[in-house]
């Protein structure tokens, strides 16, 4: 059934289900060791059983792949790597064929400096006839052009390194808050903006259902581009109060929806990442009322397991805070707004090595439960390709196992400071996003069945036990587990419409909340043991007699006024109000 029946029109993504394909790493059709778009075709029958309604697609744009494609060098076009424009259009039919629908990323924070824009912005060094479409600045007063100190602030790129590089061809700096290769657009330019609104509509004309709006909440800079405070340790400022949801954001976000969003006659999903985005501004930007977005990617609860030194500063999550911080969103937009519900995406480390227990014993019913906590919760879920089967991080043994700038250049900085090897590698096989861009794991065989060829990075060993093959024939199994999830979402209006409410927020092993729906006369309540051990937990009366809806054990114990859990077991119960 075609999404925009069966539910309000304005809002089908509310009960949908999104599914991100990470392109390089989910199929590979010509044995270059690279997935591609036709990968993606001939795997579809997956993406149907599974039941996801929307496929996002994460960049396939021409790049010269600095950032894995998140720098794009044409902006209107499909990466050879990934095919052509006509294999586009025939992944785009085969999703509307099948009833779903497909949201493209939309990279406009920067652009690679290999993009035309850029390059007529650098040609003729000030005069170039693109100049105004980046920021550029000239060194400091009194300080000779490319000398260390002399960017035009102290600004820390999230790359690492500074945020700044000195172009001689102009004798100027452009700016970058990624990679150097990655120079952001200056979104002060009106030009770039109608660009941009361009390239969108190009987009939806050819039938794309919407945007996810890469770190979208960056592109408004402070014109004065002021110093940052210096962290203790660090050699460079913190730039992000002058940028993390700027001073023009929302009417950026307005002007997009105005003059892209809102004259499309389709319904369309747009969806902002947001790094650094608070409770109180993202429901600004998700009020319906004010037409900017339909919902943001939050880091906060991704975050909580990270010391002050930073992401690969690696610390054990405390439960209750993972509570506070999910339930603090929940309650934050359940009255305007809508939220994202992810664990997983290309960015962040494989949930079952990180917030569950990828051992032998427990990786099945942890990552059935991880399922399980999130699906329930309100808003959109997104599951990210291979946590339907409960892939885990990989076993990177050096440093030439991985591939991601963002690990390579960590390691280099911490290596030139003088940090002990082992001590760098342990910070990235928790945390590098190298682990959720190994191959997707389709078969026991060599490679996985992802390639013939040779993959463009190692493919997780664990693969002869964990794939989707194998899963498939069996009942029990945490694809399975995904598939009765996604169709609860379907069917149940309590999860998609009920109101939450935590119980036992302070216990550090029990996660439990309710969701109500006064329509439907329907209470669902969800019983989560985050631990290896046993849990006897005193449950609120009246749920004797409801209804299991879904486990990940099989045979859970009748529901009693003391109630013990198993180990990494959760289910969902139904009453009647």
């Amino acid at each position: 059934m075609p999404l925009d029946e069966g539910g309000p029109a304005d809002s089908w993504w509310s009960e949908a289900v999104v599914y991100q394909i990470y392109p390089r790493s989910f199929a590979d059709s010509n044995a270059d060791g690279i997935g591609d778009l036709q990968g993606v075709v001939e795997r579809f029958d997956h993406l149907s059983r599974l039941g996801v309604d929307v496929l996002w697609l994460s960049p396939v744009h021409p790049s010269p792949h600095d950032d894995n494609g998140y720098d794009i060098s044409d902006y209107q076009d499909i990466d050879p790597l990934f095919g052509t424009l006509a294999d586009f259009d025939r992944l785009l039919e085969a999703v509307h064929g099948r009833g779903m629908k497909l949201v493209m990323d939309l990279v406009v924070n920067h652009t690679s400096d290999e993009h035309p824009w850029f390059t007529a912005s650098r040609d003729g060094g000030r005069k170039g006839s693109r100049r105004d479409w980046y920021i550029w600045r000239p060194a400091r007063d009194g300080m000779e052009p490319g000398t260390p100190g002399a960017e035009p602030n102290n600004w820390e790129s999230w790359f690492s390194g500074s945020a700044w590089t000195y172009d001689e061809a102009g004798g100027e700096y452009y700016l970058h808050t990624f990679s150097r290769k990655q120079p952001d657009l200056n979104w002060e330019n009106p030009e770039v903006r109608q660009a941009v609104q361009a390239m969108m509509r190009w987009w939806l004309d050819r039938g794309v259902d919407g945007f996810r709006m890469d770190v979208i909440n960056l592109v408004s800079k402070d014109p004065a581009l002021p110093d940052g405070h210096v962290p203790e340790g660090s050699s460079y400022g913190d730039g992000s109060p002058s940028y993390v949801c700027g001073p023009r954001i929302h009417e950026y976000l307005a002007e997009l929806h105005r003059e892209v969003i809102a004259p499309c006659p389709r319904r369309l999903l747009t969806v902002g990442e947001m790094p650094g985005v608070t409770v109180e501004e993202a429901r600004l930007f998700t009020d319906p009322a004010r037409r900017e977005l339909d919902m943001v990617f939050q880091f906060e609860h991704v975050g909580l397991d990270q010391g002050p030194g930073g992401k690969f500063d690696v610390r054990p999550l405390r439960l209750t805070d993972l509570k506070a911080s999910l339930g603090r969103w929940q309650t934050g937009l359940g009255d305007t707004g809508w939220n994202s519900l992810y664990w997983n995406n290309h960015d962040q480390a494989r949930v079952v090595s990180r917030f569950g227990d990828d051992s032998p014993a427990h990786r099945d019913r942890s990552a059935k439960l991880l399922a399980t906590v999130l699906h329930l919760h309100r808003g959109t879920p997104y599951v990210y390709q291979g946590e339907e089967l409960g892939m885990a991080n990989a076993p990177f043994a050096s440093i030439e196992d991985f591939r991601d700038i963002e690990s390579l250049n960590h390691h280099r900085e911490r290596t030139a400071l003088g940090v002990d090897e082992e001590q760098i590698l342990a910070g990235l096989r928790d945390r590098s996003r190298d682990n959720a861009r190994t191959p997707m794991q389709w078969d026991a065989t060599r490679h996985a069945g992802f390639t013939t060829g040779t993959p463009w990075i190692a493919v997780n060993p664990d693969h002869v036990h964990v794939n989707a093959e194998a899963q498939l024939a069996d009942p029990d199994s945490v694809f399975h587990h995904y598939r009765r999830l996604i169709a609860l979402r379907h069917t149940e209006p309590a999860v998609t419409h009920g109101d939450f409410h935590l119980l036992h927020p302070d216990h550090e092993q029990l996660y439990a909340f309710t969701r109500r729906d006064i329509a439907s006369g329907t209470e669902l309540l969800v019983l989560a043991n985050f631990g290896g051990t046993d849990l006897t937990v005193e449950l609120p009366g009246g749920w004797e007699d409801s209804e299991t809806l879904i486990a990940d054990l099989p045979a859970p114990a009748p529901l009693t006024a003391s109630h013990t859990l198993r180990p990494w077991e959760a289910h969902v119960h139904r009453r009647t109000l």
